[in-house]
């Protein structure tokens, strides 16, 4: 299929592309970028394009390959993404095939003789097939418009998955007359960027970089407690969803993989050790939505296309912020929202610090390094999660509130002076010649009995038994923010704990710590910002017949689901109700190949859904109702128990006692009751504040300045003078007075 005859005889235009855009795809505009480097490459100038996963790469040379009278050869290491890819195209009604091992002889033999007869628009190769001699001097006897390099940052030895093939890709461009280099990645520092410029030849390219944001990715990182039961709460917030764990090891992916299907989740392992034919049983198994879920290590996903994956935790840590990035871009694709957890702990960074110990190369273990440092950077930091994660890829986000992480939602409990118990632990440590582990720390804290205090007489020490007044996890966050800060180290080979010069200064009185000790709560998490298509008040009856119409036409051309109309296709019908294929042309993602192929099925589905309930069918171009986003909490969760005891005339020092936590927290689950719409009375609670009247407008002025979304700006405004659980109660007061 070729678009480029249909007005001119002359160079493609961008009018074409966008023809092109809703005649074939189905799609009404072009994403941020896409336009701009479309119409690059119809110009023939090499390009550098820099799109976060998700956004719309591919478009940008599939759609000049339509209006190119000659082949465009795309580049890529992901060989279980080729047949996806090609899957997808062939249902648009476009000619595209592949090159790889995964294909038979005769398969492979008959895509050849495609190749010779220009029957191809598309070709997908792997570099390694594309560098054999016989596919390239097939290839150079052609008229090759366009070579796409997918992945691209495989070309740089600092990016994240170096591969010494794509180096000599820059050989293979030109010994073509005429075409033009596009190179395309999700994840490329500037020093990476630069790097693969110079590797591919491109470095008088035009160079195109995207916001690395992903909107509709909500960012959690917690603390790793009890990672099984973490794991099992997260998925029961996400039943019937598709999502990813990332494992460390592949004992941990056997591991979890046998809890989780005790548990009734639907699970299936993916790594190395499963061989090859197991492995592509899964995947497909998980593309095809016939599992939901899929425990694997980074071996996986690197080849998968599906934009329904609605969530991706990290059971372990990843090594580097590209790799996390570009495992957590596997969500979301379709624009829909989509949640990434986070479970870290120190002992996973230990581990891979071990391993970067053991490079020879003290290049790769300085890059290593290096890589591991700046994810650390990003887990620790006291802020929004996407100051540090864009500021990774050199972009500068300056949003007071994204609005979705844990930080900007309020899930993160504010920093408190903790500099006593920092002191006696460290005291503690000192006192035991920094010889031991937490664990041993904690028990004389705590005034434990055990064998290993008494033996070495550590029940004399002038520090034992003066930690009862923290709980153990109380303990567990304060060693957490020791390591967090770097006050003290743990030596993995004999996991005993060491004092740093930070930890000095403290001991000596010189340095306050702040940190956070409140014992870490299971998250009652509404989902605070949808997309417009997800927050139409959509048919969720006839959003369910349509996938499983969708399911059934999959199975019968062996085909994944999203192949034939994504989610937010099938949403948008569930909500206008397209009676005719005129109508049905206009829902997003339908193009005229797959209304001609798919059209009948669904209109039959939608049309007799409206009969049934004597609906109507909406015109898009009326202004679509949205549902208003509700925030709600669970009955069970603790700040729904402390909003009704407060509303019932408890005091908080009663109900403080009652849970056996700080009145700082009774204040905190306040805060939360009433940002879930709950309403509390207002009286008595400035009667809590220790405030005097001076201070409590200073500290009303300040947050009439700041407002009283963030504590962090009004506490800085009061040059650190109120504490946290002051302003909390402030706070509270000035959101019930306001109706917020």
């Amino acid at each position: 299929m070729n678009y480029s005859q249909t007005t001119t005889d002359t160079m493609p235009d961008i009018k074409q592309a966008e023809h092109v855009l809703h005649e074939v795809f189905g799609f009404e505009a072009f994403r941020s970028l896409q336009k701009d480097i479309i119409q690059n490459v119809l110009n023939k100038k090499d390009t550098l394009a820099i799109m976060p996963t998700g956004g719309g790469k591919s478009l940008c040379y599939q759609i000049p390959a339509l209006l190119f009278d000659g082949l465009t050869i795309v580049v890529s290491p992901l060989i279980s993404l080729m047949k996806d890819q090609v899957d997808q195209l062939t249902a648009y009604g476009i000619s595209a095939s592949y090159l790889n091992s995964s294909l038979s002889p005769q398969e492979y033999e008959s895509t050849l003789d495609q190749i010779r007869r220009n029957k191809l628009d598309l070709l997908y190769l792997a570099p390694e097939t594309l560098l054999k001699g016989n596919v390239l001097n097939l290839l150079s006897g052609l008229n090759v418009e366009c070579i796409a390099i997918d992945e691209a940052h495989c070309i740089s030895e600092w990016g994240h998955d170096f591969r010494p093939e794509y180096r000599q890709l820059s050989n293979v461009t030109a010994k073509f007359d005429d075409v033009v280099t596009l190179g395309l990645t999700a994840t490329a520092t500037p020093r990476v960027q630069k790097d693969i410029a110079n590797s591919l030849g491109l470095s008088n390219a035009n160079t195109f970089v995207a916001s690395f944001n992903r909107k509709n990715l909500y960012l959690d990182v917690v603390n790793k407690s009890n990672p099984l039961q973490q794991v099992i709460n997260f998925l029961r917030r996400h039943e019937e969803e598709s999502g990813i764990i990332y494992c460390f090891s592949r004992n941990q992916v056997d591991d979890l993989t046998q809890n989780l299907n005790a548990n009734g989740f639907n699970a299936l392992p993916y790594h190395a050790g499963l061989g090859e034919s197991i492995r592509t049983q899964n995947q497909n198994a998980f593309i095809r939505d016939e599992v939901d879920i899929i425990v694997a290590t980074i071996a996986f996903g690197m080849g998968i296309d599906k934009p329904d994956v609605r969530f991706v935790i990290h059971h372990d840590m990843p090594k580097n912020i590209e790799s996390y990035y570009q495992q957590i871009g596997r969500a979301g694709r379709d624009g829909l929202q989509s949640d990434c957890l986070f479970l870290f702990s120190y002992g996973d960074a230990g581990k891979i610090r071990y391993f970067i110990d053991k490079k020879e190369d003290p290049k790769e273990q300085r890059i290593a390094e290096e890589h591991l440092q700046k994810l650390m950077d990003y887990v620790e930091a006291h802020q929004c999660r996407r100051i540090k994660l864009l500021g990774y890829f050199g972009e500068h986000f300056n949003e007071q509130n994204c609005g979705m992480c844990d930080f900007c939602t309020g899930d993160t409990p504010e920093r408190e002076n903790i500099t006593v118990p920092v002191q006696k632990f460290l005291s503690t440590m000192a006192r035991t010649e920094q010889r031991f582990g937490y664990n041993h720390i904690l028990n004389i804290l705590l005034g434990s009995r055990r064998k290993e205090v008494l033996k070495f007489n550590h029940d004399k020490l002038s520090t034992y038994g003066i930690g009862k007044n923290l709980s153990r996890p109380e303990w567990k966050q304060v060693y957490r923010e020791l390591m967090k800060q770097d006050i003290i180290v743990r030596e993995f080979e004999h996991k005993s704990l060491k004092l740093t010069p930070k930890a000095m200064e403290i001991l000596k009185g010189n340095q306050d710590v702040f940190g956070v000790i409140e014992e870490p709560v299971q998250k009652e998490r509404t989902r605070s910002s949808k997309s417009d298509i997800e927050s139409l008040d959509f048919n969720r009856n006839l959003f369910k017949r349509l996938k499983e119409k969708r399911m059934e036409l999959a199975r019968k051309q062996g085909v994944a689901p999203f192949v034939i109309f994504g989610d937010s296709t099938l949403i948008e019908m569930a909500y206008y109700y397209p009676q005719s294929e005129e109508s049905l042309l206009k829902i997003h993602g339908v193009g005229r190949a797959k209304s001609k192929k798919y059209g009948t099925d669904f209109l039959d589905v939608i049309m007799e859904f409206s009969r049934q309930h004597n609906l109507k069918e909406r015109s898009k171009s009326a202004q679509p109702r949205h549902k208003p986003i509700k925030k709600t909490l669970s009955k069970n969760s603790r700040p729904y128990e402390v909003g009704h005891m407060f509303r019932n005339d408890r005091p908080v020092q009663d109900i403080a006692s009652h849970f056996d936590v700080k009145e700082g927290t009774v204040i905190s689950n306040l805060i939360k009751f009433v940002k879930a719409g709950e309403s509390i009375p207002a009286d008595h609670l400035l009667d809590i504040s220790s405030l005097n009247e001076t201070e409590m407008q200073q500290v009303r002025k300040a947050f009439n300045i700041h407002g009283y979304e963030m504590l962090r700006p009004v506490f800085d405004e009061l040059n650190e003078e109120v504490s946290y659980d002051e302003l909390r109660i402030v706070q509270l007061y000035l959101m019930v007075k306001n109706g917020v």
